[in-house]
């Protein structure tokens, strides 16, 4: 049994300059609410992982496992994987405890549960060679005033199709999940296109859905716009203005129930 340190701790120092470096989770975070921001990367507060979060982490680092063995030509199938996902199980908790919420075992059943499903209904050939996989790339765009943009896309596929693993409670909605995820896609075909000077063929999210008996939904996106790479940019500008006059604002609504700086908030912390 790992013991577990409840209380948030505080980060030395933030990793990087913040408009130095920016990253589509960093855009994300700061748009959604400029108070978790502030928690997150300004103050640099680190709690133990939740339960959720914790079985995504564990199923994406499985099927990392699963592209990196397929780009090496070695044994990929579920029994090769199961010894490396118990094994990466106890080792993540060891670096990053977990404040099960849940019993801990049956998580487990459930989070092998999607990677096995993953192997058995992914669209994905077994014998296709992974043009990249987990690979960090990072845009150099201070020819456009704005700072660098850093990311890890998840894996290629041959052509310049570019894959995104998620973990999802519930099914995710046709119409919106695009959508919501632009700023990411986004950045990852411009990082796509910096690294290779080519440009991608289109996107798939693949969502593992943790319902009773587990699926896969697979999104599709085409290559991005021009009007998506503007967009991004005026996020980025908008990102760089807000930190620079530290504007870091609460967003109350919705979000406010998952989110792990709750209590700090609601007690009036931050800027």
């Amino acid at each position: 049994m790992i013991a577990l340190a409840l209380q948030p701790t505080v980060s030395s120092a933030p990793s990087d300059d913040l408009t130095g470096v920016v990253s589509a989770s960093r855009l994300n975070c700061f748009h959604s609410c400029r108070m978790k921001f502030f928690f997150r990367y300004v103050l640099g507060l680190v709690k133990p992982a939740t339960a959720a979060l914790f079985v995504g982490k564990a199923v994406h680092a499985a099927l990392q496992q699963w592209s990196t063995a397929r780009w090496r030509g070695q044994p990929h199938d579920a029994e090769a994987l199961k010894a490396g996902f118990l094994m990466n199980w106890v080792t993540g908790q060891e670096e990053e405890p977990v404040a099960w919420d849940a019993d801990e075992d049956a998580q487990q059943e459930k989070a092998w549960g999607l990677v096995d499903m993953y192997l058995r209904d992914t669209p994905i050939p077994a014998v296709e060679k992974p043009e990249a996989v987990e690979v960090r790339v990072e845009a150099d765009l201070a020819k456009h005033g704005l700072p660098s943009l850093v990311g890890i896309i998840d894996l290629v596929r041959p052509g310049g199709r570019i894959v995104d693993f998620k973990t999802s409670a519930a099914t995710p909605n046709a119409e919106q999940v695009i959508h919501r995820n632009e700023t990411q896609l986004t950045a990852y075909g411009l990082l796509y296109r910096e690294a290779t000077g080519k440009k991608e063929s289109g996107f798939e999210l693949h969502h593992l859905v943790k319902t009773k008996v587990p699926k896969l939904v697979v999104s599709e996106a085409p290559a991005i716009t021009e009007v998506q790479r503007t967009k991004l940019f005026r996020l980025i500008e908008s990102y760089v203005d807000g930190v620079e006059r530290e504007d870091y604002v609460p967003s109350p609504g919705l979000q406010c129930a998952s989110c792990e700086f709750f209590n700090e908030c609601w007690k009036g912390g931050g800027a």
